[in-house]
C-alpha cells in the first residue's frame, strides 16, 4: 500500500491533466463531450455536468480519455455526408470530425503540451520555495587507475561542462555521466584558472541508484564534495529565474530521453532501463517517502514522458492523429478506411510490443525472471 497509494495519487493527477487538456481546447472550440473518464474498464462512480459530459473514475488507472460527441472515424467524403445527415444542425456544430484541420491537431496536441506545462509548473514551484542547489562541482578525489584518473583529471578541478551541457551543480555530474550514450565523454575542466578540456572512456558496472534498484551505471573514478564548510549551496530562486530553470529541466530531461530512447532503437544504449506502471509505482511510493518535494519531482518527470510518449507518430496515440491530420491538409482528404486500419494495427502491434517489454523488465527487476 505504501508504493499503490503514491502512484494512483500522481498517476491520476498526471493523466488527469493530459486528458484535461484535450477537454478544454475541446469547449473552446465547441466540441461536445460526452465522458470524461480516469481509467479504463468498469465506472467506479462518476457524476454528469450541467453540459451532459460524464465525468467518472474506473477500475484500471492506467491512463484516461476524453469522448467527443459523434466520436467516430470518417474515412471519405461519402461518410462525412452520411454524418452530417445523421444530426440537427445544432448538433453538427459540436461534431469533433467536422471541425477544420487546425482546430482538431490543437485538442489532440493539447493533451501532451499539458502534460509539459504541468512539469514546467512544478518545477517553478520547488525552484521557488525549496531552492536550485548551486555548488560548484569541485573534484575531490580522483581514484588511482580510473578513468578519470587515465584521462588525466585532479584534485580541485572544476567541472564546467559535460558534452557541452553545462554544470551548474555537483549534484548534476552524476546524471549527466549516467545519461550519456556514447562511448567517451567530454568534460571541460577549470585548473588553476585556465580551461581544460578532456575526454574521458566510462566504465560501465552494475549498481545501485539512490533508491536502491538494481542499475546498470557509467562511472569514471572521482569524488565530489561541495567545497564550502562541506554544504550544499542551494539557492531560493525568484519567479522568472525559477521559470527559466523549468524550462530547462523540461527541455533537458526531453532531449535526453529522445536521445536515450533512439540509442536503444539502434541497439547501443541499455534497454533494461526501461520500465513501466510497475516500476513506475515502485520508484513513486520510494521517492514519496522522502517527503512531498521529491515526489512532485518524480510527478513532473512521470508527466515529461507522458507527454513525449504521446507525441511519437504511432496510430492510437496522439501522435499518431498529428499525423494522420498532416497527412490529409498534404493531401486535401483523409486516408482511406483500409489504409487507416492498416496503420491502427501496426500500432496497436507496437503497443503491445512496448507493454509486454516493459512489464518483462518490471517483473525482472523484482527477482521474478
Amino acid at each position: 500500500m505504501n508504493y499503490i497509494i503514491p502512484f494512483l495519487i500522481l498517476i491520476t493527477i498526471v493523466v488527469f491533466i493530459h486528458e484535461y487538456g484535450h477537454y478544454y481546447f475541446a469547449k473552446k472550440f465547441g466540441v461536445g463531450i460526452t465522458d470524461f473518464s480516469i481509467g479504463f474498464g468498469k465506472e467506479i462512480f462518476g457524476w454528469n455536468d450541467k453540459s451532459g459530459t460524464r465525468w467518472k473514475i474506473c477500475w484500471i488507472p492506467l491512463g484516461g480519455y476524453v469522448k467527443f460527441f459523434g466520436d467516430r472515424n470518417v474515412f471519405s467524403q461519402s461518410e462525412q455526408q452520411e454524418i452530417i445527415q445523421k444530426y440537427k444542425d445544432e448538433e453538427r456544430n459540436k461534431l469533433f470530425i467536422l471541425k477544420p484541420i487546425y482546430q482538431r491537431s490543437i485538442i489532440v496536441a493539447a493533451g501532451p503540451l499539458a502534460n509539459f506545462v504541468l512539469a514546467i509548473l512544478i518545477f517553478t514551484i520547488i525552484n521557488m520555495i525549496s531552492g536550485k542547489d548551486m555548488t560548484p562541482a569541485i573534484i575531490e578525489e580522483v581514484q588511482k587507475d580510473s578513468p578519470a584518473f587515465i584521462a588525466g583529471m585532479q584534485k580541485n578541478d572544476k567541472i564546467i561542462s559535460i558534452n557541452n551541457k553545462k554544470v551548474e551543480s555537483l549534484l548534476e555530474v552524476p546524471t549527466l555521466i549516467n545519461v550519456s550514450t556514447s562511448e567517451t565523454i567530454k568534460f571541460l575542466l577549470i585548473r588553476n584558472d585556465k580551461e581544460i578540456s578532456l575526454i574521458v572512456k566510462p566504465k560501465l558496472i552494475d549498481g545501485k541508484d539512490s533508491l536502491g534498484n538494481s542499475a546498470k551505471k557509467r562511472v569514471i573514478g572521482i569524488k565530489l564534495s561541495p567545497p564550502l564548510n562541506k554544504e550544499f549551496q542551494k539557492q531560493p530562486l525568484g519567479p522568472s529565474k525559477a521559470l527559466y530553470y523549468s524550462f530547462k529541466e523540461v527541455w533537458f530531461v526531453s532531449v535526453t530521453s529522445l536521445n536515450y530512447l533512439g540509442k536503444m532503437i539502434v541497439g547501443s544504449a541499455d534497454t533494461s532501463q526501461l520500465g513501466g506502471p510497475i516500476r513506475i509505482a515502485k520508484i513513486t511510493g520510494q521517492v514519496a517517502e522522502y517527503g512531498v518535494i521529491p515526489f512532485f519531482s518524480i510527478m513532473a518527470y512521470i508527466s515529461i514522458s507522458l507527454g513525449l510518449i504521446n507525441l511519437f507518430p504511432i496510430p492510437m496515440l496522439d501522435g499518431g492523429h498529428l499525423m494522420f491530420y498532416l497527412i490529409e491538409k498534404i493531401l486535401g482528404r483523409p486516408l482511406g478506411q483500409k489504409t487507416q486500419e492498416g496503420f491502427f494495427r501496426i500500432g496497436l502491434f507496437l503497443l503491445f510490443s512496448l507493454m509486454f517489454f516493459v512489464t518483462f523488465n518490471d517483473l525482472k527487476d523484482l527477482g521474478l525472471f
